[in-house]
């Protein structure tokens, strides 16, 4: 019996330490340019689990990833679901910040987005 003790317990120990790479896909639904709220994204988690209405929130310190909420009895905040672990949050804030950055960034104007074209462009050449 004691043997069966002692494997149960390293099996423990050694599910707890050991770490394992998750695919996360992201996809931003909807970027606000004003407010606190800046996006909200869909989270896929090893094609098996799905997390929708993840916000990412424009704080004083900084943009951060705040996962689905229902409010309590008391009035505060419990996420629904969440991260277990330090080093599976920073993977999900990571994956949902940079997807965040990435739309952004392409939804930004260029040149061409222009109600006219600049001085600078001849024959569809951009100097640069």
């Amino acid at each position: 019996m004691k043997k069966n003790e002692n494997a149960q317990a390293a099996a423990k120990e050694n599910t707890a330490t050991q770490t394992f790479s998750m695919k996360v896909d992201v996809k931003i639904g909807s970027i606000r340019p004003t407010g606190s709220i800046r996006a909200t994204a869909s989270v896929n988690l090893n094609d098996c689990f799905a997390i929708r209405n993840v916000k990412i929130i424009d704080s004083s310190k900084g943009l951060f990833v705040a996962m689905p909420s229902y409010k309590a009895g008391n009035g505060e905040y419990k996420d629904i679901c969440f991260p277990v672990t330090a080093a599976f949050r920073q993977q999900l804030n990571d994956a949902v910040l940079n997807a965040y950055h990435q739309v952004n960034q392409s939804q930004a104007p260029t040149h061409d987005d222009l109600p006219f074209d600049s001085p600078e462009r001849t024959n569809g050449m951009q100097m640069g």
